[in-house]
C-alpha cells in the first residue's frame, strides 16, 4: 500500500510538471510573436506559414468560387494609399494575390510596403469586374491614362485574411 501511494504521487508531479512546462513554452512563443511583429486583427501565431510558391502551387489547381483555409507569408508589394484596406502580395515572379480585411475590420499602416507579412485567411479565386480593377488603380495612384487602359474583367487569386502580423 505505501509502495502505491508513493507511485500515485510520483504521477501526480511528473504530470503536473509537464503541464507547466507546455504553459512556460507557449508564453515564450506568445512573447517572440509579439516582440518579432505587429498584429492586426484576429491573433495568430507566425508558426505553420506556407510561403508563396506553395500558395501559388495551390491556387493554379482551384477554379473560381473554390476556397480552402490557409495561412502564408510573403512581402507586401503595394497597400493602399488611402487608407490601407487592402494589400497585394507576390505569388511568384508574375503572379500576385489582392488581400483584403475581413469584415473591413482593420487597416494595414500607408507605409507597409516591402515588409514581410503573414496572413491567415481564406484563399479563393475570383472574376473582377472592370469598375472594381478600376476603382484599385485610382486607389493605387495609378494615372487617367492608366485606369483608362483597363476595359476586361480579370481572373485574380484573392484573398480573405481575418488576422495579419507584420514583421517589425
Amino acid at each position: 500500500m505505501k509502495y502505491f501511494i508513493q507511485f500515485c504521487l510520483v504521477v501526480v508531479f511528473v504530470f503536473t510538471a509537464c503541464k507547466q512546462e507546455k504553459k512556460e513554452a507557449k508564453a515564450e512563443e506568445k512573447i517572440e510573436v509579439i516582440s518579432k511583429y505587429d498584429s492586426f486583427g484576429a491573433k495568430i501565431s507566425a508558426d505553420k506559414a506556407i510561403d508563396s510558391s506553395e500558395l501559388l502551387a495551390k491556387f493554379k489547381t482551384m477554379k473560381v468560387g473554390d476556397t480552402i483555409d490557409v495561412k502564408f507569408a510573403s512581402n507586401i508589394k503595394e497597400v493602399c494609399s488611402k487608407k490601407g484596406c487592402w494589400m497585394k502580395l507576390p505569388l511568384g515572379d508574375e503572379t500576385e494575390t489582392m488581400v483584403r480585411f475581413k469584415d473591413y475590420g482593420f487597416f494595414m499602416p500607408l507605409d507597409s510596403k516591402g515588409r514581410k507579412v503573414i496572413v491567415n485567411g481564406k484563399a479563393y479565386v475570383k472574376e473582377t469586374s472592370v469598375k472594381e480593377l478600376q476603382h484599385y488603380a485610382e486607389d493605387a495612384g495609378k494615372s487617367k491614362d492608366e485606369i483608362a487602359k483597363i476595359i476586361e474583367p480579370k481572373v485574380e487569386f484573392a484573398f480573405e485574411a481575418d488576422g495579419v502580423l507584420i514583421k517589425k
